[in-house]
């Protein structure tokens, strides 16, 4: 029995990196698939949702492929999982895959990604997910070696399973021929030198504009800033606890000291 697969993004739903990839793993015959994206570029939303409008949804048809459907909605990526699976769906998709974005998404920057932040809310909701990226923009940029790569990884992700709140953030270098190989990656940092550029509207109104340049510094070679930048694949766990475990006791013999301690004698 085919294995039911959701496709995300955050570039929107006429974003190739998506379409290229569900036209991968629709050629493969293994899989039911739902696609469900923007319907338009929602980049860099983190995880937002929608609350205060009405979300909409529209079908649409795949250029390249009239067999090829899926839904087009008015709201976030974190949206679209959460409306998938609670609404559209008939039946709950045993993966998760957000992508494939056009540019990384390294390190830190994962807080700010609505790429990441789709695969994020599949696992709140209990399924398996992951974020897959392409790490350069404007160069090579080859969407079907990313998309075979994570056809050949869904086989393992399925049989093996993720543990529960556990994503996978996977970044693929944008030039198959440069590719060495795959490093199993810790989050690194991206540091940047952020500058707003005062502007003037055509109405005399003052906005502010934000530019940025990335700041290279020294990595870990076990991070996944490190791995990309080597000509690696970077395949990095992430989860969305961020609860810091090693400094409750201190902060509850603080507490105590205090003599506000809510513990129990």
């Amino acid at each position: 029995m085919a294995e039911n697969l959701l496709i995300t993004n955050d570039d929107g739903i006429y974003a190739e990196g998506i379409q290229l990839l569900s036209q991968v793993l629709f050629d493969s015959g293994r899989y039911k698939l739902a696609v469900v994206a923007p319907d338009h570029e929602r980049s860099a939303v983190g995880h937002a949702i929608t609350m205060h409008r009405p979300l909409r949804v529209e079908q649409v048809s795949f250029l390249h492929n009239p067999a090829l459907s899926g839904w087009a909605v008015n709201g976030t990526p974190s949206d679209c999982v959460k409306l998938a699976v609670e609404a559209l769906l008939e039946e709950r998709p045993s993966l998760i895959i957000s992508g494939i974005n056009r540019g990384s998404n390294l390190g830190t920057d994962v807080l700010y990604s609505g790429t990441v932040s789709a695969a994020v809310e599949g696992i709140i909701l209990g399924i398996p997910s992951v974020a897959v990226s392409l790490t350069e923009r404007g160069r090579h940029e080859d969407y079907i070696f990313a998309a075979e790569f994570v056809r050949d990884l869904i086989p393992h992700l399925l049989e093996e399973k993720l543990p529960a709140g556990t994503l996978l953030n996977i970044n693929v270098p944008a030039d198959r021929n440069a590719v060495k190989g795959v490093r199993v990656t810790r989050l690194g940092t991206r540091r940047y030198r952020n500058c707003f550029d005062r502007r003037t509207d055509p109405r005399g109104m003052i906005y502010y504009w934000l530019a940025g340049e990335l700041v290279e510094g020294e990595e870990e070679e076990d991070s996944d800033v490190w791995a990309v930048r080597e000509g690696y694949i970077s395949m990095t766990p992430v989860q969305f606890n961020l609860t810091n475990e090693a400094i409750i006791p201190h902060l509850e013999k603080m507490v105590a000291r205090m003599g506000m301690s809510g513990r129990q004698k």
